[in-house]
């Protein structure tokens, strides 16, 4: 976005309004569809990895949040990068982030075709995926008053239905719904709690942290408050109730649904609702998770735009892509995306069976690469404190924990494999562009050097001495 548009859009949101969009960009397709393959791998132990990750992507946010109160930045994390490492730094960081977000939303568009497929069984699951995302994209083309509006009424209606699934879930399993039918099933011993042993819940973290991805969304958007220093305030608060939401609509669903009937294609919640009684719930449910999803692809969306925008804007991509339309309508940025989205579409008809599990891994890790590079900057850029550097270094050893847990799970191990590829073609990709931008300066420094004019001494001797050998040599000639 260019400078106008940005002045004229910051200072316009309240702390409580950040929260409620991060709530918006948060709770998705990674909680309603993802903690169902935690499930599966980890047990009901997934709870320890749940909490973990939101003491995780507590460090992470705080300290984005403090370089955000101290610095606003439309750049948010990846100019924070570039300030406290150098140009190949805010390169790298925009670029992981940019591929992270990528696939994130591939996750989601693969994630709400199976979700329609509920319904339309017959229907393939690219034109699902090709419907939301061009729907996503109009969204998105219409600038920040239309996404705003959106977001706000898809974060109601999603905080809306998780209180309906911890209503229904609480009525069945005591009895109120359905005349006692679900019989609290709670794991106590050892081998319930950790199915699949430590690995299992170790495997099971990566989609834990997946499940808080949109903190960045708050980042990039953090520089609109109206008062910079109170975005901690608005990201303090939706961590820890979704924390508590997350930890507790769990727990419920692994008290209701035996562990062996969880999976990667139905949302745990649906499987928990379904009752002969209820038939009507799970369908109103499954409506409400495609909303969620569509929600956190079009915050994903709105942030990934402005960072093609900013990167553009800044050298570190094709300046075609700062450009709008009208001012103020972005369709380089979103035509460049829309490449990428068709590109996942593709992957979707290529491995239907796992899709799915590798692009949700991958994106997740490739949203923990970026995590680092956060609390990195942030070691550099906030002044030295004791408790800050405690809180850094324990938010760096649970991102390393949830990363090396993928190398334990078969369905994970892709995930991992994709993303380190990425991560170096976005290095080598750096290495050159740093190259070449170190030899155009050298160069230009040369060309300066030599336009360079000569000092002429104040006492005219230089001059006097150019006449002179200009004389001798007229002699000479003649």
């Amino acid at each position: 976005m260019g400078k106008h548009s940005a002045a004229k859009d910051s200072g316009k949101l309240k702390w409580w309004q950040l929260s409620l969009l991060g709530v918006a960009g948060t709770i998705g397709t990674g909680y309603f569809l993802g903690s169902g393959l935690a499930i599966m791998i980890g047990g009901p132990s997934v709870l320890i990895a749940y909490l973990l990750a939101a003491a995780g992507t507590y460090v992470v946010f705080d300290a984005l949040a403090r370089m955000t109160a101290d610095h606003p930045e439309q750049g948010s994390f990846r100019s924070y990068a570039q300030k406290a490492f150098g140009g190949w730094a805010g390169f790298g960081s925009g670029y992981v982030y940019l591929c992270s977000e990528l696939l994130i939303m591939g996750s989601q568009l693969t994630a709400l075709s199976i979700f329609s497929r509920f319904w339309f069984s017959s229907v393939p699951m690219w034109i699902f995926a090709a419907g939301f995302g061009l729907l996503s994209l109009i969204i998105v083309f219409f600038g920040n008053k239309g996404f705003d509006r959106v977001e706000n009424v898809l974060a109601v209606i999603k905080i809306a239905a998780i209180l309906m699934f911890l209503i229904i879930a609480i009525g069945l399993l005591t009895g109120w719904i359905d005349g006692g039918r679900y019989k609290p099933n709670v794991p106590l011993t050892a081998a319930e709690i950790f199915p699949r042993g430590a690995a299992g819940l170790w495997s099971s973290f990566i989609f834990a942290f997946y499940a808080y991805g949109g903190i960045e969304v708050l980042g990039i958007m953090s520089y609109r408050l109206r008062k910079p220093e109170e975005a901690p305030k608005a990201g303090k608060i939706m961590l820890l109730a979704l924390a508590v939401v997350y930890a507790l609509s769990i727990a419920l669903a692994v008290t209701m649904v035996p562990y062996s009937k969880f999976n990667s294609k139905e949302s745990p919640f649906v499987l928990a609702l379904s009752s002969d009684n209820l038939a009507f719930v799970p369908h109103v449910f499954n409506g409400v998770l495609i909303v969620a999803g569509f929600s956190t692809m079009t915050a994903s969306l709105y942030a990934v735009t402005s960072m093609i925008i900013t990167l553009a804007q800044e050298g570190d991509a094709p300046g075609a892509f700062s450009r709008k339309l009208k001012g103020k309508y972005p369709l380089s940025a979103l035509g460049l995306i829309a490449a990428g989205l068709s590109a996942t579409i593709v992957m979707s008809l290529l491995m239907p069976g796992k899709v799915y599990e590798y692009i949700t891994t991958a994106a997740g890790l490739m949203l923990l690469y970026n995590w680092t590079f956060i609390l990195l900057s942030s070691a550099k850029l906030l002044k030295p404190a004791k408790l800050g550097r405690v809180k850094r270094w324990c938010g760096l050893i649970l991102i390393f924990a949830a990363a090396a847990g993928t190398l334990f799970h078969h369905e994970s191990r892709p995930g991992l494999f994709i993303s380190l590829l990425l991560v170096a073609l976005i290095a080598s990709c750096d290495a050159i562009v740093q190259h070449v931008r170190k030899k155009r300066s050298s160069e230009r420094e040369e060309a300066d050097e030599q336009q360079t004019p000569v000092n002429v001494p104040l006492d005219g001797s230089l001059a006097g001495g150019l006449r002179v050998k200009a004389i001798r040599l007229r002699k000479s000639r003649s």
